[in-house]
């Protein structure tokens, strides 16, 4: 990896592109600690430990870098860019329309894309709108979060936080045009890489000797297993067929469809954490007796708790894996282009034999996901102390480094950088 580094940046155009990505980081870090205006910052920052304590509150200031705590700019950071596509996805195996479009190519993948900005500017319109009142309730009168809650400075605050978001998502898709990876998954991985000093902190300040010692041999083994799956692939065999294009008969080939351990990736993590969040967020809020039992009975410490968001990470993954993953579309393109799978028929048969393989793909790699998701709370359950930087967080992490390496290498391959192809 080091070296593939090092060579990246001996290549000029490399290393402008990582450059730009690197500035474009920059500038998103910056705006994460930007109070935005009309924000007592000296308030805001007060409840972090708030923010900590409560589950989905908690979560969505990890994805922010810690600007949610803060009341940034930034603050509500791309999670409403990622929950637009993520319905725009789903919507597209409901609405024909939208089907439709997606298998229209780059033309059709653009307009899904318009979409996707558009429904992102009306979720963080009325995630705004949620977050300013959510601060107003949460402050006293003597150290209010917002120092005047009126008309004029609420639209003020929720414009400044909706065109944050717009601003974070334009940033994203310049990193994704001209630098290096996703730009995206690249804003989430600084976020979530920007508050591992404070992890680092809070295990080096933990009294739990057992805790001390555990947690970084824990955490190399959780690395070496979430690279091992990921990079996990079950290879299927294609083979084509010769075929005569005009007066010429071209020779077949032999291929193989990579079929991923873990394909939905961690969406159902993120999906499974926000649903189970939601009661005890609502208990915190009310202050009512029956919600604070619904809020106790959920609790992240609990073992209902930890249950319930492993059975529903499972069915989530099942259930994405099948949005993404059409067998019977893969099939029907293989039996277009001349392909098959040798001792499979083409047409009905590959994609009964597609899906069976991919449901017992999907098993192990959702018992993955829950089992490394949920180890974060295991470990709260036994020890009591609390570590900000979860299962999720290596997944995304892990990943998305993975992938920003694997474009790496494919830009030097590009380029036929000789010292990369000596191996």
């Amino acid at each position: 990896m080091l070296s593939t580094i090092l060579s990246s940046l001996s290549v000029p155009d490399i290393r402008k592109k990582i450059g730009f990505t690197a500035l474009m980081l920059g500038l998103y870090r910056f705006g994460a600690h930007l109070t935005a205006p009309g924000i007592n910052a000296g308030a805001a920052k007060q409840l972090s430990s708030q923010l900590g304590s409560s589950s989905i509150l908690g979560f969505l200031n990890l994805f922010s870098g810690g600007a949610l705590s803060e009341m940034a700019v930034f603050a509500l950071g791309i999670m409403p860019y990622i929950t637009a596509s993520i319905i725009l996805q789903l919507l597209t195996v409901v609405v024909p329309s939208l089907e439709k479009l997606s298998k229209e190519g780059e033309v059709g993948q653009a307009r899904i894309t318009q979409y996707t900005r558009y429904l992102t500017v009306g979720l963080a319109f009325a995630q705004s709108i949620g977050y300013v009142f959510l601060f107003h309730s949460l402050g006293t009168s003597n150290n209010p979060v917002i120092t005047h809650f009126d008309l004029q400075h609420i639209f003020l605050i929720v414009m400044s936080l909706t065109a944050g978001t717009v601003l974070v998502m334009w940033m994203g898709e310049l990193i994704t045009q001209r630098g290096i990876g996703n730009g995206i998954s690249l804003m989430i991985f600084a976020s979530i890489v920007s508050r591992l000093p404070g992890a680092a902190q809070t295990w080096y300040t933990s009294t739990n000797q057992v805790f001390k010692v555990v947690l970084p041999f824990l955490v190399l083994a959780v690395v070496a297993a979430v690279v091992f799956v990921q990079e996990g692939q079950r290879r299927i065999p294609v083979q084509y067929a010769k075929r005569v294009i005009g007066r010429r008969m071209t020779s077949g080939g032999q291929t193989y469809l990579p079929l991923r351990v873990n394909m939905a990736g961690v969406i159902p993590v993120i999906f499974a954490a926000s649903l189970m969040a939601f009661p005890p967020t609502v208990g915190q809020l009310l202050h009512t007796h029956w919600s604070q039992q619904v809020a106790d009975f959920f609790s992240p410490s609990g073992w209902h708790y930890i249950l319930g968001e492993a059975l529903l990470i499972i069915v989530f993954t099942y259930f994405y894996t099948a949005v993404t993953f059409n067998p019977v579309d893969q099939a029907d393109n293989l039996k277009k282009y001349g392909g098959f799978i040798p001792g499979v028929r083409p047409g009905r048969p590959t994609a009964e034999f597609l899906d069976r393989i991919l449901a017992r793909l999907t098993f192990p790699g959702a018992l993955y996901l829950a089992a490394v998701a949920t180890l974060p709370a295991v470990v709260y359950a036994r020890t009591g102390v609390t570590f900000n930087f979860g299962g999720t967080s290596i997944i995304i992490v892990i990943g998305v480094a993975l992938d920003t390496m694997k474009q790496l290498e494919a830009q030097l391959m590009m380029r036929n950088y000789e010292g990369f192809l000596k191996t």
